[in-house]
């Protein structure tokens, strides 16, 4: 398999914000949430993070059943499609 005309890091970043729609509304957080949120400020940022680079696609990859279940809960159908379509090319 190849990873050659996928842009992985676009999906992610596209599917980062349809988590974020659901998440930074204060009736659909909660504590798990607000954790995956200190996280995702993280990105990018490897001296804030013990000289790790997080991105997008691991923390997808890293909660993947937390993004379902939350896209589930909201029957967010283009949000799964797309997670879907991110598992499929990049898992």
């Amino acid at each position: 398999m190849s990873f050659v005309g996928i842009d992985g890091d676009r999906n992610s970043r596209e599917l980062i914000v349809m988590v974020r729609r659901h998440i930074d509304d204060p009736r659909k957080s909660n504590r798990f949430w607000e954790m995956f949120k200190g996280k995702l400020e993280l990105v990018g940022k490897p001296d804030e993070n013990g000289g790790r680079c997080l991105d997008e696609l691991f923390l997808i990859h890293s909660y993947i059943n937390n993004i379902t279940e939350l896209f589930e809960e909201y029957d967010d159908q283009a949000a799964l499609a797309l997670l879907a379509q991110i598992e499929t090319e990049s898992c």
